[in-house]
């Protein structure tokens, strides 16, 4: 899988795509991480990619010609076409079964914005997938890049140690009955610790049992934190939702 992000801070991602799972998607080849710097794009010899908006008011508004022109030089890169993913607090929240969807498309190209956002005019030129980590808001879109990324990193051909580690992660278990649980909880040794002790069932050998209590855990768990996982329907198609 290829993923182009385009982002004024191509810095931000250096450790990133070399430290743990992204890491490892990387090294085996299960992922190919290309950062590009909007500001070489730029048509002035500053290296502008921001001005003051119109109509005024705080902030700088990212320009149409540096972000268009990027993302033409970059899908011409490889012939492979690229999912078009912009990071932003206006768009839909970002669920498990997107980035599953996500996962599945062989390239995908995300654009970072950064200040008050980018003007409007390049976004409807575009038409890329917006996308939220939730509601609130943060610098910029690099933040939210590297969780997408991250995440279907995770999803990718022998990147997590165990081929169920992707399939019991919460989000996950129980998504094809389109209610998603959140995990169960997890034990190690020692077997007691400051008078806790582990579940006697996980060390009983038995794993239908197991398998039981887990899923127990894992009801009881999403009912009492996040209940409206367990009556929501899941409205996030796993498929292409632009033209």
């Amino acid at each position: 899988m290829r993923i182009d992000i385009l982002t004024i801070f191509p810095g931000l991602f250096r450790d990133f795509l070399a430290t743990s799972i992204p890491g490892i998607a990387v090294e085996s080849g299960a992922l190919s991480c290309i950062t590009h710097d909007i500001r070489a794009f730029s048509d002035n010899k500053h290296r502008k990619v921001d001005d003051r908006p119109f109509g005024g008011g705080p902030g700088m508004v990212m320009m149409c010609q540096p972000i268009f022109d990027a993302v033409a030089a970059v899908e011409s890169l490889d012939s492979t076409p690229a999912v078009r993913v912009m990071l932003s607090p206006q768009g839909e929240r970002l669920t498990q079964s997107r980035v599953e969807w996500l996962a599945s498309q062989p390239r995908l190209l995300l654009l970072c914005g950064h200040y008050e956002g980018i003007d409007e005019r390049v976004i409807d030129e575009l038409q890329p997938l917006e996308l939220s980590l939730g509601d609130y808001v943060v610098s910029g879109g690099e933040v939210g890049a590297m969780v997408l990324v991250d995440a279907i990193a995770r999803l990718l051909p022998n990147v997590l140690g165990h081929e169920d580690s992707a399939a019991e992660d919460s989000f996950t278990i129980g998504a094809s009955e389109q209610k998603p649980l959140l995990d169960c909880p997890h034990f190690t040794r020692p077997r007691s610790w400051r008078g806790r002790d582990v579940p006697e069932v996980l060390v009983g050998g038995d794993h239908a049992a197991i398998a039981r209590w887990r899923h127990s855990q894992r009801v009881e768990r999403t009912s009492a934190r996040r209940p409206d996982l367990l009556t929501a329907q899941d409205t996030h198609s796993r498929e292409q939702p632009l033209s």
